[in-house]
């Protein structure tokens, strides 16, 4: 992964889509595909993998908040 330098809210809401994007095609797949499906199991798992995504982009936003000085 890039590293990008978030320096208005534009730069972040930017940032935040393109993110979106990016768990959406990677994640969003699996989770549709099992809902359509009908298969609990699949879903739970693709729900939970969805929701991994989102909170690991939280976590790399939260950090690159923090100083490491």
């Amino acid at each position: 992964m890039e590293t990008v330098e978030i320096s208005s809210r534009s730069d972040f809401g930017l940032w935040a889509i393109e993110r979106a994007r990016e768990i959406i095609t990677s994640e969003g797949t699996a989770f549709a595909m099992a809902a359509r499906d009908m298969d609990d199991e699949a879903l739970a798992n693709a729900a939970a993998a969805l929701g991994k995504a989102i909170s690991d982009a939280m976590v790399e936003v939260f950090d690159g908040l923090i100083d490491e000085s």
